[in-house]
């Protein structure tokens, strides 16, 4: 129970499929979620609180609650000691990318406020679960293009003439500062967590909702807004993460991590559960077989690729193996990644690959 009296247990919430145009059969074929329909999805909103997209928690007694209310009605209780704000602040996402995205940024903090009149941009990261051989993404700009430069290959849709291509690999992350422009696709699958947002401006002819052709007028204002709202100069690559030894036979992989949200990716074996405490609110994720889950007496089974949120007020789980499971979360970077991983060796300069936020203070 948290201060204000709240009985907080292990949330399961609504995480609406959406038919988008990239979109295949991954989630379900590849991942094995259940309850989606037959349709071709292009992703699958796991944990959300933009608007018009919010999750809903689906039982127990605060059933039918949305992220927005749980936040004003328990603010430190969901997300930790001392948090307090106006939304669920992180969301995460299964992507299906059977097709190609469309090229396209999210705007970083300082323009979301200056240009989009939204209180934050989208800082994103994405988990690679599977690729096929020769699986590509564009992110970020070559060293030396100009905005001159970048618009006109826009204009002319010649996008590998501008953009990074980068090979993409199951089990790697990359770590995309709003502001960065990106796409990847096709054959990949991917777990994606942000910032609670659903700003961006697209470079293409066609609409991802459903393929139709953008007016000429309207396609050449978005290229002059994403223009305005283009950083230059971030180059981020795909990380392996940094394991660190949790258990017999239990690794806690950091993926990423910034000021937004980090990312982690535990596997553990039948010699010991998955134990793991925690202060801030946890988005839990399954992305392997179905695991048996325990906070304190609550104990349920979590399918594959099925979510729950564990509020801060929890403060722990154990999670039986064979396991392969995500923990996505808003970080104190000292305590949550920085310290675990001093500890285990790394030097700040490995550390500070993982994202933004974690070079040695000068």
């Amino acid at each position: 129970m948290s201060a204000t009296g709240t009985e907080w247990y292990p949330l399961r919430v609504t995480a609406p499929p959406r038919p988008l145009v990239f979109g295949g059969h991954a989630i379900a074929k590849r991942l094995g979620k259940e309850g989606i329909p037959d349709w071709a999805v292009g992703e699958t909103w796991e944990v959300s609180d933009v608007d018009g997209h919010q999750s809903t928690v689906m039982d127990g007694p605060l059933a039918a609650a949305t992220l927005r209310e749980l936040v004003a009605k328990d603010p430190e209780g969901l997300m930790g000691e001392g948090w307090s704000g106006e939304f669920f602040p992180v969301l995460t996402k299964f992507i299906d990318a059977s097709g190609a995205l469309p090229v396209h940024l999210h705007a970083d903090d300082a323009t979301a406020r200056a240009k989009e009149g939204q209180v934050n941009g989208k800082t994103e990261a994405w988990h690679i679960l599977d690729a096929a051989p020769g699986a590509t993404a564009l992110c970020g700009l070559k060293d030396g293009v100009s905005k001159e430069e970048l618009h006109q290959a826009l204009l002319e849709q010649d996008f590998d003439a501008v953009l990074r291509r980068l090979p993409v690999r199951a089990g790697e992350t990359i770590y995309v500062p709003g502001g960065t422009l990106h796409s990847f696709g096709p054959d990949t699958l991917i777990y994606e967590i942000e910032q609670t947002s659903d700003i961006q401006q697209h470079a293409m002819r066609w609409n991802m909702q459903d393929g139709s052709a953008v007016p000429d007028e309207q396609w050449h204002a978005n290229l002059e807004a994403l223009v305005g709202e283009i950083r230059l100069e971030p180059r981020p690559d795909f990380r392996s993460g940094l394991p660190i030894v949790a258990g017999d036979g239990v690794e806690r992989m950091f993926c990423c991590a910034g000021p937004h949200f980090a990312l982690e990716r535990w596997h553990a074996g039948t010699a010991q559960p998955l134990r793991h405490s925690f202060a801030t609110a946890q988005v839990l994720t399954n992305v392997g077989a179905p695991v048996q889950v325990r906070v304190g007496d609550w104990s349920e089974e979590l399918g594959p690729a099925q979510t729950l949120l564990l509020p801060a007020a929890v403060g722990r789980v154990e999670i039986d193996g064979p396991a392969d499971v995500l923990f996505g979360y808003l970080p104190d970077l000292a305590r949550d990644v920085i310290a675990p991983l001093t500890a285990a060796g790394y030097s700040r300069e490995l550390i500070a690959a993982l994202g933004e936020g974690l070079e040695p203070q000068t």
